[in-house]
């Protein structure tokens, strides 16, 4: 099921014998670039293989004898012994087989670990609305997830109600560069872990307002509040963020 748009056995077909020649990323979608296999009728067309790992998803390369765990759902058989193994213990993560990027992800906005404080102003500025649910719209910018856009918010000192039409250049300049460096941060962590279900990471040990409500603001020492806005779990700190 986590195989988009085709049957699993079309999938694999179309994928035996190409190479994997880069890889990359917008927002929380990865990109690898396929060359077809020598045998294709497609010879020097490039495909691409998007995969969005959802809330537990992740890709590990990993020797074949290690591939076929019980919540692998799409394991590509690699040369030499090794094996690349999508582990999805929830079921939501999906991988999409295209000959067009852009048939899968062209709806989205900008990269939000690469768009300019320029590009960001000008899609920012226009709009009225709360900005907690702006940054949660994958076709504003794409990347920021409900973590990060709690975190972004209190860095930047904005209230997650405050209407996106009211900020000040240098406020929409502080929430770029913060939406930067706390996803950079957690990238280097290696993202948040809460459970068994996707291990190894441990940003979640520097939050500073998500999942703390209750517990005193690091700046200001006030409790972090917890309220839901746009029927998200949105957490922040009433005295630091206007």
């Amino acid at each position: 099921r986590e195989v988009s748009g085709m049957s699993a056995d079309v999938f694999a077909r179309r994928v035996a014998g190409c190479r994997i020649e880069g890889v990359g990323r917008h927002g929380k979608w990865l990109i690898l670039e396929l060359s077809p296999a020598a045998s294709s009728q497609s010879a020097g067309a490039p495909a691409f293989l998007l995969a969005h790992l959802r809330m537990s998803g992740r890709l590990d390369v990993v020797s074949q004898a290690e591939a076929f765990t019980p919540h692998a759902r799409v394991v590509w058989l690699l040369d030499g012994g090794w094996a690349l193994r999508f582990d999805d213990a929830r079921k939501f993560g999906r991988v999409c087989l295209t000959d067009r990027v852009s048939d899968v992800i062209g709806d989205l906005g900008p990269d939000a670990l690469s768009v300019d404080l320029e590009t960001f102003a000008a899609r920012l500025t226009p709009k009225r609305g709360a900005l907690k649910p702006i940054l949660l719209d994958q076709t504003f910018v794409a990347g920021v997830g409900n973590i990060y856009a709690d975190e972004a918010l209190f860095v930047a000192r904005l209230h997650p109600k405050r209407s996106a039409v009211t900020l000040s250049s240098e406020e929409v300049a502080r929430l770029h560069q913060a939406i930067c460096s706390v996803l950079s941060e957690a990238i280097a962590a290696n993202g948040a872990s809460f459970d068994w279900v996707y291990p190894g990471g441990n940003y979640q040990d520097h939050f500073k307002v998500y999942g703390r409500t209750g517990q005193p603001c690091s700046r200001c020492g006030y409790p972090i509040q917890r309220m839901v806005v746009a029927q998200r779990s949105t957490h922040f700190c009433a005295m630091c963020q206007h």
